[in-house]
C-alpha cells in the first residue's frame, strides 16, 4: 500500500504551491495564458468582464487591467512571437485584438528588410514610426452570431489567428492589420 492511502503524506508527489492570486477575478475565472517571452506574466479573464496581467512575483494587484468586453471573457491568448499582441474572446460576440505595449518584452519592435516593404508604404511607415507605439484596442471583430469561446494564433504565421463560437463554426480567420503588423516590426 502507497503511503498516501495509509494516511501519511506522500512527500515524492506532493504539489507544492508557489504563487497565489487569491480573488483574481470578481467572479469564475475563465481562462489563463503565459508571457511566451517574459516568465512571470500571465493573462487571466473571466466573468467579472475584465481581462487582468499579472506579475506572479507580486500579485496584490494586477499591472494592468483590460474592461473592453461587455460579458464574459472565455478566451486570452498572449501571440507567441510578438507578446505585445493579445487576443480575447467573449460571450458579447466579440474578438478584440489589443496592442499592450508597456507590458510586453520587446516594447520597440524588431527590425525589418527594406525588401519587405513596397515603396508606397516605405514613406507612411517612416511618418508613423516617429511615434511611439501605446497600449490600446488594435481592432473589434464582430462578425461572430454568438458567444466566442475560443481564439488562437497560428503557430506557422504570427500575425495569422482564429475564433470558434458558440455554434461551432470557425467565423474568423484573419491577421493582424498591417499598418500594426510593420510598426511592430519597424
Amino acid at each position: 500500500m502507497s503511503s498516501a492511502f495509509a494516511g501519511r503524506p506522500d512527500t515524492e508527489n506532493a504539489v507544492i504551491q508557489i504563487y497565489c492570486i487569491e480573488s483574481a477575478h470578481g467572479q469564475l475565472v475563465r481562462d489563463l495564458d503565459f508571457n511566451p517571452n517574459r516568465q512571470y506574466y500571465l493573462a487571466s479573464c473571466g466573468d467579472d468582464c475584465k481581462v487582468k496581467f499579472w506579475d506572479v512575483r507580486n500579485v496584490q494587484e494586477p499591472i494592468k487591467t483590460l474592461e473592453e468586453h461587455s460579458h464574459w471573457v472565455w478566451s486570452v491568448r498572449y501571440n507567441h512571437s510578438h507578446d505585445q499582441l493579445v487576443l480575447t474572446a467573449s460571450s458579447d460576440s466579440r474578438l478584440i485584438l489589443s496592442n499592450m505595449v508597456s507590458i510586453s518584452s520587446e516594447p520597440f519592435g524588431h527590425l525589418v528588410d527594406d525588401d519587405e516593404l513596397s515603396e508606397g508604404e516605405d514613406n507612411q511607415q517612416e511618418d508613423k514610426t516617429k511615434e511611439p507605439l501605446k497600449d490600446s484596442v488594435v481592432s473589434t471583430y464582430e462578425e461572430h452570431e454568438d458567444s466566442v469561446y475560443a481564439a488562437e494564433w497560428s503557430s506557422a504565421d504570427p500575425w495569422l489567428f482564429a475564433s470558434l463560437s458558440y455554434d461551432g463554426r470557425l467565423v474568423i480567420i484573419n491577421r493582424v492589420p498591417r499598418a500594426l503588423k510593420y510598426r511592430i516590426l519597424l
